[in-house]
């Protein structure tokens, strides 16, 4: 029998949830590497990321998704629509909330009403799982547990720090129990369905975001425009545009002397360099477009729609 033809616990798993609640760091910590970027900002995550994890007797297919969150920009509304979709096609849902976040009641009272809304469109179990409880005085999980138990029938409520680790073996042992047997979705070997060409625009996306702070908003997009392979130099060349909404933002992003963009590049092609096995040429370049996030057109082109 091929490997793929035999029944093991497998499925699929979306992971949802607020922005920053973690939900990137969950699923890369189960991988073992980083397949989703992981920054400080709302919405970093813009695409349904899949990472694959892999065992003898098992196959979790994750799939992390935007942050959940109320929005018309055109943008946001593509990034809600494609965690929404997740819901209804999977065979397990996590929902992730940050407990470390103290809200006021009328806030707490709107997030419990859009949380019902969200779990509605669940057709399969669900496990809530309150991250950075290492952020929050112990006291208080046994409440915030009974408070989200109220909210919807979960299968379980499980209490993790999805950065130190707390609480993630017993999270798996529970997403395998709930998980039917079946096939194989994917090869063993593989730890994503996502291109090399994506990974790279999503490092370097990332080192934007974490190497501007405040400066930047998150509508910066970066295109891929070449990735070329020498086998016989052994090295990958990539060119990448970093698109920005404002001439404004340009300045910031390049840095004094281009000081700025070359830190940008050095931290990003070390990455890549870690993703592909390879050496990298990466050049980088600094467009704009005004308000592409509004240009449904060019959101097309970006792979968002």
């Amino acid at each position: 029998m091929d490997l793929l033809d035999k029944p093991v616990k497998s499925g699929m798993v979306a992971i949802v949830g607020p922005p920053n609640a973690g939900k990137s760091t969950l699923m890369n910590h189960y991988l073992g590497q980083k397949i989703s970027i992981v920054t400080a900002k709302p919405q970093t995550t813009r695409n349904r990321i899949v990472g694959i994890v892999n065992d003898t007797e098992y196959q979790v297919v994750f799939l992390d998704t935007p942050g959940l969150h109320q929005s018309r920009d055109p943008l946001n509304m593509e990034m809600v629509r494609v965690a929404m979709e997740s819901l209804t096609e999977v065979d397990l849902v996590l929902f992730l909330v940050d407990v470390s976040l103290p809200l006021p009641e009328k806030v707490q009272e709107k997030k419990a009403a859009e949380l019902a809304e969200y779990m509605q469109r669940i057709k399969g179990p669900a496990i809530m799982v309150l991250n950075k409880i290492d952020l929050i005085d112990r006291k208080k999980v046994l409440p915030l547990i009974d408070s989200y138990a109220r909210l919807f029938p979960f299968h379980a409520l499980i209490p993790v720090s999805a950065l130190g680790g707390d609480g993630l073996d017993s999270l798996f042992k529970e997403i395998l129990a709930l998980l039917p047997m079946g096939p194989r979705y994917f090869p063993e070997d593989i730890p994503t369905d996502a291109s090399e060409r994506f990974l790279c625009a999503e490092i370097v996306r990332e080192k934007v975001f974490l190497q501007t702070g405040q400066e930047i908003p998150y509508s910066t997009a970066v295109m891929i425009e070449s990735f070329k392979e020498d086998e016989e130099k052994q090295l990958v060349t990539i060119h990448a545009a970093i698109i920005l909404e404002k001439q404004s933002q340009k300045g910031i992003v390049i840095g004094k002397g281009g000081k700025k963009l070359k830190s940008i590049g050095i931290a990003a092609r070390k990455d890549i360099e870690a993703l592909i096995g390879q050496r990298v040429l990466l050049k980088l370049w600094v467009k704009v477009k005004k308000n592409w996030s509004q240009d449904e057109r060019f959101l097309k082109e970006l792979g968002y729609q």
